[in-house]
């Protein structure tokens, strides 16, 4: 359940630091690799400063990534790590002007690193941002939105971190920690109760969430032993339904956890989570966001 996660938990700082070294090794083209701009032109003892900026109004999220990638690349060319002095955490609304982060240290460090600071946090912050607009949509709701699967390969740590920056909650990590009977899986096995009891006989110490379409699904779910139901591509009226159904056999909230998923709008959010769900989840949270505009200037 998502209530098993924490919610609140911080940047994995382990995949952070792997992560930045693929970025800084596709950039440069190696390790130590170079920038032919930067060292021809930039005597390698000059310093310089700059700030951090945004260009447009957001959700901040991805502020570890400034120290990690300077850290990396001074390591790199044995020079010394800028100093940084963050103005913003992140899960912070910012405003076009708004300053994230000062900076000020060799310049070859800094302009090494700049593009893949930049690409980590524009990402992340356009995730925080369009995650920050749905759960705005629920306030004064009990339903929260929820992320999916849908995310860049290996980029899931960060892209999962950034939901949670902007005030939305992570689904499962991954096909490890949680399973998740869909309808193929139901066809598989012949039927949804067939499909909860092979999961409970192979992994009986995993949660199950069963997708339905239909009431009659739901009741062989709920039936089955099934406390999380996807309501997948419904209609109000095949919604209200089944919630009035799983509401009628445990009314005690939370006790069967309901999902509305697919076809999910801003328009709709408000007038969905009415219906009486615990969550709303919006693959588009993290395969369509638009990245949030930053930028590093220099003085």
């Amino acid at each position: 359940m998502p209530e098993t996660l924490n919610q609140h938990q911080p940047l994995d700082l382990e995949w952070l630091m792997d992560v930045v070294t693929r970025a800084l090794n596709e950039d440069l083209g190696g390790d130590p690799g170079r920038d032919v701009t930067t060292q021809a032109i930039i005597d390698p003892e000059s310093s310089v400063t700059g700030e951090l900026v945004v260009r447009e109004a957001g959700v901040v999220a991805g502020i570890p990534v400034i120290h990690e990638a300077l850290s990396q690349v001074a390591s790199r060319f044995s020079l010394d790590s800028p100093w940084v002095s963050t103005l913003k955490q992140d899960g912070d609304r910012v405003q076009p002007g708004d300053v994230l982060a000062e900076i000020a240290g060799s310049g070859h460090v800094i302009l090494m690193a700049e593009r893949t600071i930049l690409n980590f946090m524009c990402r992340a912050s356009g995730i925080a941002t369009h995650t920050r607009r749905w759960a705005d949509a629920l306030k004064g709701t009990n339903t929260k939105v929820l992320d999916t699967r849908k995310t860049i390969p290996c980029f899931r740590e960060l892209e999962k971190y950034a939901v949670r920056c902007g005030g939305g909650v992570n689904k499962r990590m991954g096909l490890f920690d949680v399973a998740m009977i869909k309808d193929n899986h139901v066809i598989a096995a012949g039927g949804v109760l067939n499909a909860i009891e092979a999961v409970r006989d192979r992994f009986p110490d995993v949660a199950i969430q069963v997708e339905v379409e239909r009431l009659s699904q739901a009741v062989e779910a709920v039936e089955a032993g099934a406390r999380f139901l996807l309501l997948d591509n419904m209609p109000d009226s095949g919604m209200r339904e089944i919630i009035e159904y799983v509401r009628s056999e445990d009314p005690r909230p939370g006790a069967i956890a309901l999902e509305a998923t697919g076809g999910m709008t801003l328009e709709r959010a408000a007038e969905v989570a009415a219906l009486g769900v615990d969550f709303i989840s919006v693959g588009g949270l993290t395969h369509s966001s638009d990245a949030l505009d930053l930028a590093l200037d220099l003085h």
